[in-house]
């Protein structure tokens, strides 16, 4: 019997993302992909203070969506 390998990175948030805040991470991603700013912190400082996310989390979606290259 083998294990899933345990999800690391950004990516380790998505499910608490997804039940903290009622909205699937596809959704944060267009979110994102939409928002006025480009840069890093820009971006989590928004998420925060926008759309009242806590750090971690907003770090990790950005995160993801920059590295994704989008």
């Amino acid at each position: 019997m083998s294990a899933s390998p345990a999800v690391k990175g950004p990516a380790s948030y998505f499910p608490t993302i997804e039940k903290k805040y009622g909205r699937p991470v596809s959704e944060w991603f267009g979110v994102i992909e939409g928002a006025p700013f480009a840069k890093h912190m820009e971006l989590v400082r928004w998420l925060k203070d926008e759309h009242g996310l806590g750090h971690g989390h907003a770090n990790a979606l950005v995160a993801y969506v920059l590295a994704r290259g989008e």
